[in-house]
């Protein structure tokens, strides 16, 4: 039984079909490639996974304690609960908080003393404030991050923001992590340190990871099984090589790079 199914996906907006009919599946510890050229619907797919999107047609089932839980018109907040989080094209992090801040906002669901503790300030809320804070510490420290924790967020430069973003995803403890487009804007060398680090965390956390992503040479890297988009339909899946190969890849998005 797969971590996620996908079935018969679809989304119109209007008359306009920006996924159509697609299917897929995830299992568990592995590290998904979806790509395809700009328009192909790869972010609207990840909005109608994560909730922020309702589906006009088709299924999402995530393995859940009580078996297959379909997510159709769940929302995006339930969603992260129950194992799904996410970053974003467009960096989204509380610029005017700190690093950690950003970190320990996404742990709102240890938060369990309660807001009655909080108001009072009674020693389970700064137990487990504290508690958040060295958990926060140690998953900005596998990022490099940890020596700017108290740096407001706007300061960081933008390879530094893009991880942050990452590590607020992680401290939701996923079960799948989506990462949506995580070395746009960033040269070389950062994308290097980055790609090391998706194989870590996956390894690391446990996780399934699904990556939308343009740099052919970070999905080709360490994806083990990709999915190709072309204006919202699925025109081929498989290994790197496979999809190297595929002649409609090749037409429509790779132009043959090694």
């Amino acid at each position: 039984m797969s971590l996620l199914e996908v079935k018969n996906l679809t989304k119109n907006f209007g008359g306009l079909a920006a996924v159509s009919n697609v299917s897929i599946h995830l299992e568990e510890n592995e590290l998904v490639g979806l790509i395809g050229p700009n328009g192909a619907g790869k972010t609207t797919f990840f909005n109608l996974l994560t909730g922020v999107y309702v589906p006009t047609e088709g299924t999402i089932e995530l393995l859940t304690d009580n078996g297959m839980t379909k997510l159709n018109n769940v929302k995006p907040d339930k969603i992260n609960e129950l194992g799904l989080a996410r970053t974003f094209q467009n960096i989204r992090l509380f610029k005017d908080q700190t690093v950690i801040e950003n970190v320990m906002v996404a742990m709102h669901r240890e938060q369990g003393n309660s807001v009655f503790s909080s108001i009072l300030r009674l020693a389970a809320h700064y137990r487990t404030n504290a508690e958040m804070r060295a958990k926060a510490l140690e998953l900005l420290k596998i990022f490099n991050l940890d020596g700017i924790a108290d740096e407001k967020a706007r300061n960081l430069s933008y390879g530094q923001q893009r991880r942050l973003e990452i590590v607020r995803a992680l401290a939701t403890q996923p079960k799948i992590l989506f990462l949506d487009e995580p070395a746009a804007g960033m040269n070389p060398a950062e994308t290097a340190e980055l790609t090391d680090l998706i194989a870590q965390i996956r390894e690391q956390f446990d996780l399934t990871i699904v990556l939308i992503e343009h740099d052919m040479s970070l999905v080709m890297q360490i994806c083990q099984r990709i999915y190709v988009l072309e204006y919202g339909r699925l025109i081929a899946q498989g290994t790197a090589e496979e999809v190297k190969q595929n002649p409609d890849v090749i037409r429509a998005y790779l132009g043959g790079v090694d």
